[in-house]
């Protein structure tokens, strides 16, 4: 019989979107992964008790608190996950890692660049845990298969990154909630789905921005129906947010995010262009990637598809259906949760892990990109710390 495995008991802190994302992927992890760790879902905090005990039910969590500064306080949870608004990661995650708990935080690192500040910090001080953030596109084979891609060289010096994330659920109807106040979510398109693009750039060239330029955040919707439906709210984030950036190497970059696109609902792509060729994801086609070879001469050169459904050779493939059988959605967060028990058990990741540090430089360039917009200028990372 194989020998039994260690578990790691985890608390979530939050629910809803991303706690349902986060839990299902507790569930199925083992499943799927033969992974050094059992993860034992524990404990999840909320403010709504009768919504929190519904969640617990229905997602396999064993017990329920209204204070998560008692999850800190609990010598046996080993690893927290964040899930909260964003401008309560901050006081969480350091309560969390000062009391020597591994964590996982949901993207954006935090509403400000402060709040970001402290969090790396904070992770820089903590001995023996580490951090992570749900940088979660990254773990889609299609992109996996990219990163190696250029790491093989395949399409040589990288002259172009062009990225957008097109939705369009924020229209006027959309009811108010905290991804609509600046004071509780930092920003609006730009750091919810700006984030997604910015750390995929980056990731994937290796690269990092050297300059952001003619940054345009637009709040075209500033009255919102309440929650409550009585009244209206004021909304005073970016509905949408483009940017353009000079990388450090001296290639080109465009960011393009926005929650009031129709028709497109999660219209996520980047696109890489090179010397030797080019490269281009689209979320609607996720479990595909196109390839341009510029070595083929132009009678027969142009995009071609790959499947990236083959086990061994695509990125965590292997961990799931026969070739030609698509991932989904909420696959990425399985893939990437397997990495993190990986890496907590003592093993790998297949792929580099975001942590604290990783994501507080994503941070710098929204930060940076925001005081462009605001005047009207260039901004140097180097004068965003």
């Amino acid at each position: 019989m194989p020998a039994e495995k260690e578990s790691i008991r985890v608390a979530m802190v939050g629910q809803r979107f991303m706690g349902r994302a986060h839990s299902n992927a507790l569930h199925q992890v083992g499943r799927f992964f033969d992974g050094p760790l059992v993860p034992i879902l524990d404990t999840v905090a909320g403010r709504d008790r009768g919504a929190l005990d519904a969640f617990a039910e229905r997602w396999g969590w064993q017990r329920t608190t209204t204070r998560w500064r008692s999850i800190a306080a609990d010598p046996r949870i080993e690893l927290v996950d964040l899930v909260t608004p964003n401008h309560l990661h901050a006081e969480q995650a350091v309560a969390m890692l000062e009391a020597n708990k591994h964590v996982a935080c949901e993207k954006p690192l935090a509403g400000t660049l402060a709040d970001a500040r402290a969090m790396r910090d904070a992770a820089a001080r903590a001995k023996g845990v580490r951090t992570f953030v749900w940088f979660h596109y990254r773990r889609c084979p299609a992109l996996a298969t990219a990163w190696r891609l250029v790491r093989e060289g395949r399409i040589g010096r990288v002259y172009h990154v062009r990225a957008t994330y097109l939705q369009s659920w924020g229209g006027a109807d959309t009811p108010m909630s905290w991804r609509f106040r600046k004071k509780t979510a930092g920003s609006g398109a730009l750091g919810d789905l700006g984030s997604h693009l910015v750390d995929l750039a980056r990731f994937l060239t290796g690269d990092e921005v050297r300059e952001v330029r003619g940054a345009v955040l637009a709040n075209f919707i500033q009255r919102r129906p309440s929650e409550d439906g009585r009244g209206m709210g004021r909304s005073n984030v970016d509905d949408a947010a483009s940017f353009l950036c000079v990388m450090r190497s001296g290639a080109t970059a465009s960011f393009e995010a926005t929650r009031v696109a129709g028709p497109h609902h999660n219209a996520h792509s980047i696109e890489l262009n090179g010397e030797e060729g080019s490269l281009r994801f689209e979320f609607d086609r996720m479990n595909d990637l196109l390839v341009h070879d510029a070595s083929l001469d132009v009678g027969s050169a142009g995009w071609r598809r790959i499947q990236c459904t083959h086990a061994g050779a695509h990125p965590y493939a292997d961990a799931w259906w026969p070739d030609g059988h698509g991932l989904g959605y909420e696959h990425g967060f399985v893939n990437m949760l397997a990495d993190i028990l990986a890496e907590l058990g003592g093993g790998r990741a297949r792929l580099p892990l975001p942590d604290f540090e990783d994501a507080y430089r994503t941070q710098r360039v929204l930060e940076a990109a925001t005081i462009s917009a605001r005047e009207g200028c260039a901004v140097p990372l180097s004068e965003v710390r």
